[in-house]
């Protein structure tokens, strides 16, 4: 149970749905609730896709580029700290690359959202992808590879609940609300990110 609500923790700070919701609210304004609730289950589907491919495919990507784990530890740790100071600082948008006029114009012309730009980069970002394939390489066991799949399946309910429910989290916290969140989870963030740095530097001088 405490790799299963450690693995869900990890990746819901590092994915931050409630960052999210604010993007989610502007691409979805002229959506019914019905369109709003597809649109929030297809972005949990497309998420835990990635995800999934993100923990099995792991060990064949570090392979075929002759990547170690300390190596991957140390950038996927460089990236999450990355990402928790753009939430700590209020700059997630523009870390994701959501800020640019032209992906602006982009993505309000699209039909379908939830692959891009809400499954990616929103949610399941480079931060999240190194972390699963971290935890590919440290966990092998049959039950611990089990309950890291339940923290994704947890992580993907857990999206579709919060971008469901996107436009009452609003009205019910309002800008300030979800911005003081996302901060607090930012120092989360970068704390998980400056661990795995730590870990792979003790690894490497005790080689």
């Amino acid at each position: 149970m405490e790799l299963l609500f450690i693995a869900f923790g990890a990746l819901f700070s590092i994915m931050n749905p409630l960052g999210t919701v604010p993007v989610f609210v502007a691409l979805t304004q002229e959506h019914t609730k019905k369109e709003r609730a597809i649109t929030a289950f297809w972005t949990a589907i497309d998420v835990l896709i990635i995800l999934l491919l993100s923990f099995f495919a792991g060990k064949y990507i570090l392979s075929f580029f002759g990547i170690s784990l300390n190596a991957l530890k140390i950038a996927g740790g460089m990236i999450i700290a990355s990402s928790g100071f753009a939430l700590l600082t209020g700059k997630f948008r523009e870390h994701k690359g959501m800020k640019r006029k032209k992906v602006q114009e982009d993505i309000h012309n699209r039909e379908a959202i939830s692959l891009t730009p809400l499954a990616i980069p929103m949610l399941a970002g480079p931060g999240t992808i190194s972390l699963l394939i971290t935890y590919n390489q440290e966990f092998n066991l049959i039950k611990d590879i089990c309950i890291i799949v339940g923290a994704m399946l947890m992580a993907a309910l857990t999206i579709y609940l919060v971008l469901k429910s996107a436009h009452l989290i609003v009205r019910f916290l309002g800008a300030s609300g979800i911005n003081a969140l996302s901060r607090i989870i930012g120092f989360i963030v970068i704390a998980i990110g400056v661990e795995y740095i730590i870990a792979s530097v003790m690894s490497i001088f005790s080689l």
